[in-house]
């Protein structure tokens, strides 16, 4: 008898993923939440405020209901994944240093996955063995802006060929490889571009948190035949945050508009000029950014890879995680 029977929320449908056979348990929000032992590390609600993005509800129960079970999960791969390291070292008769375990969070723009990232490099930092825990987000290896514009995909930006794909696979390999300093490009979201001469620095993590819109693409496959390198090759495990697109295109609007009145308004905002626009304006441009750009990029480029995550945490319209499935395969 199956110990976890698919019980979803009312309303709710399966899909060919549900198959009881299929590399996926999946588990209501409640399933879910009854797996987690209970756990020391509550979070504050200064705290919660503090890594929530704009327009997020994600409240106490969310966290003890759905990132205390995923945070003991995560423990349960970094410890028996390390172990595996050190076993292999033993044989290989190698240095046994401790290998990052490398998180990579993936999702749509305003599905919530810096939230996600954000809460669970706070949870596992308070961990029973209080790992150091870095989180790094892929946009600091976009291109720049002029040379986005010199490549004629200025208005592609987020889409896979808008990163500098080489540098963020060298990137991670260096932090999986164990060298102790690795450095990457800022991203300024105020100024809409790389800032020049920043970096961000990683070092020695235990735990390393990859968080952006494409780090789950696949291997690509080059002009002779061969297939090159992935990031994604790297990660030991994977989360994907997804909600219907009609969900996640509301909440994109609903963010726009709530940037209107703080950021946008920063005299030196790229986006000044949208906080001075009418409503109606607003809510044109808005929509268009989603029709034009985000929209497409979801469904061609990021939903697609969902199936490659270990964990897929899934959003309803309330933008709370209403179940989970986790790869059993």
């Amino acid at each position: 008898m199956d110990p976890y029977p698919i019980v979803l929320p009312p309303g709710m449908h399966f899909s060919p993923e549900d198959d009881p056979y299929g590399p996926y348990v999946a588990l209501s929000r409640q399933q879910w939440s009854d797996l987690a032992e209970v756990v020391p590390w509550e979070l504050d609600a200064e705290t919660l405020v503090r890594l929530r993005g704009i327009g997020d509800p994600t409240d106490g129960d969310e966290v003890r209901q759905v990132y205390h079970p995923l945070t003991q999960l995560l423990n349960l791969y970094w410890e028996r994944t390390g172990a595996l390291y050190r076993s292999t070292h033993d044989f290989l008769g190698i240095n046994h240093k401790q290998v990052p375990f490398v998180i990579g969070v993936a999702g749509s723009v305003a599905v919530g996955k810096s939230t996600t990232s954000r809460l669970l490099k706070e949870l596992l930092a308070r961990g029973p063995r209080r790992p150091r825990v870095d989180l790094i987000t892929t946009d600091g290896f976009l291109y720049p802006n002029h040379i986005l514009e010199a490549m004629g995909i200025a208005h592609r930006k987020g889409f896979p060929e808008s990163y500098d794909r080489q540098a963020l696979l060298q990137f991670v390999i260096d932090v999986k490889s164990g060298k102790r300093e690795v450095t990457a490009p800022v991203y300024s979201h105020l100024f809409y571009d790389i800032v020049p001469g920043e970096q961000v620095v990683v070092r020695d993590p235990d735990i390393l948190i990859v968080e952006g819109l494409n780090v789950l693409q696949p291997a690509r496959r080059r002009s002779d035949g061969s297939t090159a390198l992935a990031v994604s090759d790297f990660f030991d495990f994977t989360v994907y945050v997804d909600a219907r697109t009609a969900f996640i295109r509301q909440w994109y609007v609903d963010r726009f508009f709530a940037l209107r009145e703080t950021a946008f308004r920063d005299p030196q905002s790229y986006f000044r000029r949208y906080a001075q626009m009418s409503e109606a304006e607003a809510l044109t441009t808005a929509t268009t950014f989603w029709d034009s750009i985000n929209g497409p990029n979801l469904e061609l480029n990021i939903r697609p890879t969902r199936g490659r995550a270990t964990a897929i945490l899934r959003k309803g319209e309330d933008h709370q995680v209403s179940w989970v499935r986790i790869r059993k395969v």
